[in-house]
């Protein structure tokens, strides 16, 4: 059996998966918001539950916003910034009792179209996430290309394009600079968006239920 985990912002999710790649069950929990620790036991939870229910033991990969470090095994780049610095896969490993493989979560979808996706039949692949924070993975003749310090194509840190006098510099992003294009993308962009707009604090989701149900406010947050 292996397990798959995809460890994002907002929610962590995991599938077991037979020996042809059937899906045997999925779950799915909050992330623990600025919480390493319990980030680290909501993981672990939810493979020893799955475990559990199938009387079986699986391998365990993550996708995870981010990437390991070659020089130091420590996580960067991560728009979850409290696992940052971390040794995610050591810590993980310790409490599983097992090996674990981790790639950034960008990586693991362009990777996934290529093979068996959207993309089959491309020699060149650009996948893009758009969620809690902006990615992206390429893949060339269905092998992943994540560079010397793992972070090709990594687009949402670059600037916005043809920003405009009333976009500059942009928020502060978490990596240190102004106005990437993450800012101004992901679902804590539209966040903030919302806010400097309408004065109060909600989801992604919720902005656009509120846009649905004809906040126009919402609707000029998604629209603009």
């Amino acid at each position: 059996m292996q397990i798959g985990i995809d460890l994002g912002g907002t929610k962590i999710e995991l599938v077991a998966l037979d020996e042809n790649g059937a899906a045997l069950l999925r779950h799915r929990v909050p992330t623990p918001t600025g919480d390493y620790v319990g980030t680290l036991s909501a993981i672990a939870d939810l493979v020893l539950s799955a475990e559990r229910e199938l009387c079986q033991k699986g391998t365990l990969g993550i996708a995870s916003p981010g990437a390991v470090s070659t020089r130091t095994g420590l996580l960067k780049n991560s728009n979850s910034t409290v696992l940052n610095g971390r040794p995610l896969v050591r810590d993980l490993s310790q409490r599983l009792g097992r090996p674990i493989r981790l790639e950034n979560d960008a990586n693991c979808f362009a990777l996934s179209e290529a093979v068996d996706g959207a993309a089959v039949g491309a020699h060149v692949v650009f996948g893009v996430i758009l969620g809690t924070g902006v990615g992206g993975g390429i893949v060339i003749g269905k092998e992943l290309i994540a560079g010397h310090n793992k972070i090709a194509g990594e687009w949402g840190h670059n600037p916005l394009p043809w920003a405009t006098e009333s976009e500059r510099p942009g928020a502060p992003c978490y990596c240190g600079k102004l106005g990437c294009v993450e800012t101004f993308l992901s679902g804590a962009g539209l966040a903030r968006d919302y806010h400097s707009r309408a004065g109060n604090h909600l989801t992604a989701k919720e902005i656009a239920l509120a846009a649905a149900g004809g906040d126009r406010c919402a609707q000029e947050c998604l629209t603009v």
